[in-house]
This record gives structure tokens, sequence and C-alpha cells, in this order.
């Protein structure tokens, strides 16, 4: 099953082959492929259409953009080059692209860390936070992903989401003077992940009490780690600042999986305008079939659960 660092390891592998010289747009415009109006900004990531658009990251970027996706997301984006990254945000202000999430990680997401309340994992941590300011405003993000990493077993469970909300709120102090946005996120890698679902989400975003706190509902992993997706995120919406698609099992585009993501989109359509709202839809997900074909079926996917 893909994770997070599979996708953040395919973003800076796709780095590799970039060329930051010559003409932005050196590559012809995709061919029998219409232009399409999606109700929602849904958000590819580099690779995704590697078959049809080359290699080239600003190729790539020209593509999303031709065939009707306004928004970007790049789990990986701190580990690129800054002149990269300034050119991806010059790059999507042209093309009208909106930047998505891209993870904060500073080597603690994958193992034991916020949870022990230890300064050894919160200064890395805010460290990181301080880098990812500066990597925001180079690529024109508002939302940074981030996680808790594992549980610390030794700890009562109320003194590890203590420890937490603390280090959450020191990172609140860091965002909020920028208008920046962390977006936690629940995961199902792993039983050992702290962060599992929503209503706990929720929770520290009210007790760490700032506009900069807000939850990232990946429905792929709520769906795993819970169900019911429509009501449980009616009962957070307050604190969702951003969502991540993935169908269920194999974690591909919507229609490949038991996931009715024509219901869910237009729920989320359907609310975010009635509070004037306007979210990211992060397609955080793998290609069911491979080849340019497949990425013609991937278009068609979000084409037809965009039809509401």
């Amino acid at each position: 099953m893909a994770n997070r660092r599979n996708f953040i390891k395919n973003g800076i592998a796709a780095t590799a082959g970039l060329s930051l010289s010559g003409n932005l747009f050196a590559k012809s415009s995709p061919k029998n492929l219409a232009t399409n109006e999606f109700k929602l900004l849904y958000a590819p990531h580099f690779g995704m259409f590697k078959n049809s658009a080359g290699d080239d990251l600003f190729d790539q970027l020209k593509f999303m953009s031709e065939v009707g996706f306004k928004a970007l997301e790049d789990n990986g984006m701190m580990k690129k080059p800054i002149e990269t990254q300034k050119k991806i945000g010059e790059t999507m202000a042209k093309l009208g692209m909106k930047m998505g999430v891209f993870v904060i990680d500073g080597g603690d997401n994958w193992k034991i860390s916020l949870t022990t309340g230890t300064s050894e994992f919160k200064d890395t941590f805010l460290k990181t936070c301080r880098e990812a300011v500066e990597v925001a405003k180079r690529c024109n993000a508002k939302y940074m992903t981030v996680v808790p990493g594992f549980f610390e077993r030794k700890l009562p469970i109320g003194i590890q989401t203590a420890n937490v909300i603390d280090a959450y709120r020191r990172a609140c102090d860091i965002f909020e003077p920028h208008g920046l946005v962390m977006v936690m996120e629940p995961l199902s890698d792993t039983p050992e992940l702290f962060l599992r679902n929503s209503d706990q989400s929720f929770l520290i975003c009210k007790a760490v009490n700032s506009p900069s706190c807000k939850i990232l509902f990946d429905m792929w992993h709520m769906q795993r780690n819970e169900g019911q997706m429509t009501k449980n995120m009616d009962l957070v919406w307050d604190e969702i600042g951003y969502f991540q698609i993935g169908d269920e099992p194999g974690r591909k585009e919507p229609t490949t999986g038991e996931i009715n993501y024509n219901f869910l989109f237009k729920h989320i359509y359907d609310k975010a305008k009635e509070n004037k709202q306007e979210f990211i839809l992060g397609m955080e997900h793998g290609n069911f079939f491979k080849g340019k074909e497949g990425e013609e079926k991937l278009i068609q996917a979000y084409v037809q659960s965009d039809k509401f």
C-alpha cells in the first residue's frame, strides 16, 4: 500500500530530470483532451501525468492546467532546491493555479516524537516550521501538513495529547503572523500513529485555538479508520482546512474502489458554498491504470465524479 513516504520520494525523484532553463511551455498542448470546468479545486501531484506531459515539472504543470486542474500539491516541496520552489510558485501564478499542501517533516514524523513532550523533538519540529514559512513564501503556499508521530506507550493518552497540543500551539505562534495554516492529518498507515480519527483531531484543534491549526480530512484514511464520512465530516467541519482523495481499496483515483466520491464531492461542494468557503482537494493517490491511457482514464474519473 502506498503511503506518504512513497509520495514524497516520488516527488523528489521527479525533480532529478528538471531543467530550469529553456522555454517554460516547450511541450505541446495535450491532444484529444478537453479543458474541464471542475466545480472543485482538485490538486494533482508531480508524476501523476508524466506519461502525457513528460518528466519536466513545468510541462506537467501546464498539462494539469490545460485539462482543468487549477491546483497542485507537492508533499516533497521542502526538499526541492530553492530555485525550483520559486519557479514552481511563479509558474503556477502564471497559470492561475493554487498551491496545496506540502509536508513539514524534520525526520520525526514516522517515529515516536511529539507525543513525548521532550525538547529534542519539539525543537526539531519548530525549527522545521520556521523553514516551512520560507518555503511557503517561495511557492505561494498557505497549507502545510503536520503529523505528530507515533504513540509513546509509556505515557497516558491524556499526557501525550497535551504534549501534541503544546507543540502545535508553539508552531501556530510561528505561522499566524504569516497567515499560514498547518493541517494535521489523522492517518491509517500503521496502528502506531498517534493521530488516527477526526474527532481526536477536532479536540486538538479546539485546544490549540488558532486559525493556523486545522484538520486535513483525507477521505482514504478516514474510510479505513472510521467510515461514516459525511457524518463525521459535518461534526468536525468548522476545523477542516483541507481535503485529500483516494479510493479504497488500493488508494487510487475515484471510481476504482468502494467510496462514492460523486456523493462526497457534492456534499463538500454544497456545504462549502453554503458557508462561503473554498477548499483544495489533494489527489494524494496513485494511478489505477498504467501509461498515458491510464492518465486519461484518471482525468475521466474526475470528470465523472464531478458531475453533480
